[in-house]
Formats: structure tokens, C-alpha cells, sequence
């Protein structure tokens, strides 16, 4: 009995050193999408098409912590007649929580002309905390308030997981997230609906505004990102105001959704 007792004492401290517990974490309905979900996007400047981006969740599940998770990666790439002028082969790849939609581990690539940098972040959600690497060196480790804090990856996933239908516009969805070296509240305007037509179909589409701070744009209000209005919440268009003009991300082919796209008009 005694040997017993001290076996389950090991077995409690060994996951408690190991920041697997099971019943701790929360669970997030999830009905949006799943693996294999393959969407293409032509990347555009005006008239000229400058890039294609690809938003890629992996066939099957990646064991992460002993947990299920879904390996997602959004690749952005210049296109060859655009490298000259500016050449792109960016990677972001996140590992989130197949169960509570909430990220263990997110990676940014970046090859942009002459600049690189790759980043890494590690979510110990258990106990709040993120450790960093900067170009593979081991750099700094952060406290978070907040609970379940997204990268900016996985918070776009988490927020196709929401509920919008009864949405009005002007409401507000405030989503924490962490980025470089420092923690924000992530408020998502709802922003209207619209019927948007791109390479991939014409949609019935809603449109939410991610009032960003750090990452892409100084301002909070130059990112609109137009969702299919039924369960999948797939993007069919992105759009984001820049000094001159502005860059249009639209869809063009999607493979592996988690069901049908109820919002697409005709065939």
C-alpha cells in the first residue's frame, strides 16, 4: 500500500513538472474547420498580382504536449515577376490546441530581400507564460494576465470558432494575443455584411476588422477581412489599406473544409 502511495506521488509530481493536465484546459466548440483545409489566395497591388498566400492546416494531427493540435502554416510568396522588384517566401506556422483552440507554439519565418529573422514563441498555457527565440537563440520569457492567449495566427482560427450571427455592427470581440515581446488586447470590430464575388465564387460574406496595433500597420483601422457567412467562416477576401493604395488578398481555390459553404451563390 505504501509503495502504491508513493508511486502516485511520483506520477502527480511528474505531471505537474511536465505541465500536462488534462481536465485544466477549456474546450472550444468548433465547428469552422479541421484538417486538411487547403485555401489558396491570389495576393494583389493594384492591377499587378504580386504574391500567393496559402493558408494550409495539416492532413492529420500533430501530438504536441501529448494533445492533439492542428499544424497550421500561411505561406506568402512573391510572385517570380514581382521577386525583382521586391522577393517574399514568409512562413508562420502555429500548433493550436485541436481541443481549446489556444496556441503551444508559434514560428515566424521571414525572407524578405536581403532581411531575415525567424521567431519562435512557446505557450505554457497552464502557467501563463511565453518563451521566446529570436533567429534559434533563446531570448526572453514573458507573464501573461490572460488566459489563453492566441498568436495572431491562431487567433484568426479562433475567431472563425465564434458565434457572429447575432452581431450587430459597431459590436466588439476582444481576443488577447501575444507578439515580438509583448501582450494586447486584440478588439475584432463587426463590421457589416456584403456579397463579395472572387476567383473562387461569389459569396455571402461578413466583415470583421481586427483592430491591430503591432504586426502589419501603425493603424488599428486598415484590415478588413470578409468571412463566408455560414459555419465554415472561410476568408474570401482580405483587404488591407497601406500608405499608397492598398494590397487585396482574394480567394481562388479551397480544399478540405469541414463541411458545405452555405454562403456561395450559384455553383
Amino acid at each position: 500500500m505504501r509503495s502504491l502511495k508513493i508511486l502516485a506521488s511520483i506520477l502527480v509530481l511528474m505531471l505537474a513538472f511536465t505541465g500536462i493536465s488534462f481536465s485544466q484546459f477549456r474546450t472550444q466548440p468548433n465547428n469552422a474547420f479541421s484538417y486538411g483545409e487547403r485555401l489558396s489566395f491570389e495576393v494583389s497591388y493594384g492591377f499587378i498580382t504580386a504574391a500567393e498566400a496559402f493558408m494550409t492546416i495539416s492532413p492529420s494531427p500533430f501530438m504536441y504536449n501529448n494533445r492533439e493540435t492542428y499544424e497550421v502554416n500561411f505561406d506568402v510568396n512573391s510572385r517570380s515577376s514581382f521577386d525583382k522588384i521586391y522577393k517574399v517566401r514568409d512562413n508562420y506556422k502555429t500548433f493550436i490546441d485541436a481541443s481549446g483552440i489556444f496556441p503551444w507554439r508559434f514560428e515566424q519565418h521571414i525572407r524578405e530581400s536581403d532581411f531575415k529573422r525567424d521567431f519562435e514563441a512557446t505557450f505554457i498555457q497552464e502557467s501563463l507564460k511565453v518563451y521566446t527565440k529570436v533567429n534559434y537563440v533563446e531570448d526572453k520569457t514573458y507573464i501573461s494576465k490572460n488566459e489563453y492567449v492566441q498568436d495572431l495566427i491562431s487567433s484568426f482560427y479562433y475567431a472563425r470558432t465564434l458565434d457572429w450571427k447575432g452581431k450587430n455592427e459597431g459590436d466588439v470581440v476582444t481576443v488577447n494575443y501575444f507578439y515580438k515581446d509583448n501582450f494586447y488586447p486584440l478588439d475584432i470590430r463587426f463590421e457589416g455584411r456584403e456579397t463579395v464575388d472572387v476567383a473562387a465564387g461569389e459569396f455571402k460574406t461578413f466583415i470583421l476588422r481586427p483592430m491591430l496595433k503591432e504586426g502589419f500597420t501603425n493603424k488599428t483601422s486598415d484590415i478588413f477581412i470578409y468571412l463566408s457567412d455560414d459555419e465554415r467562416k472561410i476568408p474570401v477576401k482580405v483587404k488591407m489599406k497601406i500608405v499608397i493604395g492598398a494590397l487585396v488578398a482574394e480567394l481562388t481555390q479551397y480544399t478540405g473544409l469541414n463541411g458545405p459553404l452555405d454562403s456561395k451563390i450559384g455553383d
